[in-house]
């Protein structure tokens, strides 16, 4: 009979510098891998100070680990097979294994641990006694201390013996949502899902906010705006997709001011109302795919007359990246293909030829004394639209799309 693996050992990753806060880190990751781990029904998370266990119960094991590849908070871990806590069980389990490993040339040591100190065997006899049957099986195999080719962990426990012998790296960075929620600006661009990504490495829990003006944006322009979120919520969980309406907005600032400024004046509008939406639902930054020197909204002075208009923290994450980085990072994740997809989001459909590179505060503030400013950015955020995306597919909202393109 074939051996599976039954579970899967999670190890910590800077956790284990947080001290009385550890827990509260711990109980989140749990939190995270359940929710991007919900595609398979049948799998259990639990989770102690040391260690995080993923219970299988029947589901294969690669797709299970491929999941587990990318959520920040997971140091390494270890898929593990579980057998009874009888010594000629593990004999043969042992022989099994490492005849499936075994190459010429190959190294092993067998590393045992008795948590459990009533079985039969202490460590070092078990040591002993597991490393007997491995060269009864193999008698060619050699034996190395140190850095061997195959560390056949053994573990004894109360309920069971674990047996691991490799070891994945996982994603690092901290839990996703420990550092508190920001509000990532998510064009549907190549910048933004990079930005976001890095965000969550750090811990920041992010809800998309992206904004739609149909009919000059269309229905694909939304869908590539949902998938990218998609994408975001293998890292760390389900995000919160936030639709802002802002066609009112776009054709109230084209019709009142001069065309290099159209640009600068939409990113004060986006800004103004990505902060309320902030305020409105608790968070503590906005985020956004800004790099500097990129486009002609993305000078200092440009930045800083968009800024203006809030005094919250705006976290640029690839702000010092060249495009070439960006792009390399955005593929790394999985994101670029769906951001290159030819629909235009709101940055893009009334882009004027010669915008304004080095736009004046003053005359920004002068021109947007020709529109009702308050009562437009009020008027949009009473009429987002609020979607849970999670890392399964939702074929009815994509079926849905799809009837409309």
């Amino acid at each position: 009979m074939e051996l599976q693996y039954s579970e899967i050992m999670i190890r910590y990753g800077e956790l284990s510098t947080k001290g009385k806060n550890r827990m509260r880190f711990i109980n989140k990751l749990r939190r995270n891998i359940q929710d991007v781990l919900a595609v398979y029904p049948e799998v259990k998370v639990t989770a102690d100070r040391d260690r995080c266990h993923v219970f299988l119960n029947g589901a294969a094991y690669e797709p299970v680990a491929e999941s587990l590849k990318h959520i920040f908070g997971i140091q390494a871990f270890n898929p593990v097979y579980r057998v009874a806590k009888d010594v000629a069980v593990l004999k043969t389990t042992v022989q099994e294994i490492m005849r499936d490993l075994y190459r010429e040339g190959l190294t092993f040591k067998i590393s045992s641990k008795r948590s459990d100190h009533h079985f039969e065997l202490d460590s070092r006899e078990l040591n002993h006694t597991l490393g007997s049957a491995v060269f009864e099986a193999l008698p060619q195999i050699t034996a190395q201390m140190k850095q061997p080719d195959v560390n056949l962990k053994v573990e004894i426990r109360d309920e069971a013996a674990y047996i691991s012998h490799e070891e994945v790296k996982g994603a690092g960075g901290l839990p996703v949502g420990t550092a508190g929620k920001g509000m990532l600006m998510l064009s549907g661009g190549i910048d933004s899902p990079v930005a976001g990504f890095l965000a969550l490495k750090r811990g920041v829990a992010i809800e998309a906010v992206h904004f739609a003006s149909p009919p000059y944006t269309s229905p694909g322009a939304l869908k590539k705006a949902h998938d990218l979120t998609r994408k975001l919520t293998k890292f760390g969980g389900n995000i919160q997709f936030i639709e802002v309406p802002f066609t009112e907005i776009q054709e109230e600032i084209k019709e009142k001011a001069p065309e290099a400024y159209l640009m600068t004046l939409t990113r004060r509008f986006m800004m103004r109302i990505t902060d309320r939406i902030r305020e409105e639902r608790e968070g503590l930054v906005i985020v956004n795919g800004e790099s500097l020197g990129q486009v002609a909204s993305q000078t200092l002075e440009s930045m800083q007359a968009i800024n203006a208009v809030t005094t919250t923290p705006v976290i640029r994450p690839v702000v010092t990246m060249d495009k070439l980085e960006i792009i390399e990072l955005a593929e790394k994740i999985d994101t670029f293909n769906i951001s290159i997809q030819p629909f235009e989001d709101c940055c893009t459909i009334f882009a004027p030829d010669r915008p304004k590179t080095n736009p004046k505060i003053k005359n920004v503030e002068q021109y947007e004394k020709r529109m009702a400013v308050d009562e437009l950015v009020e008027r949009a955020v009473a009429g987002i639209k609020v979607t849970e995306i999670t890392p399964k597919e939702d074929d009815e909202w994509d079926q849905m799309i799809e009837d409309l393109l």
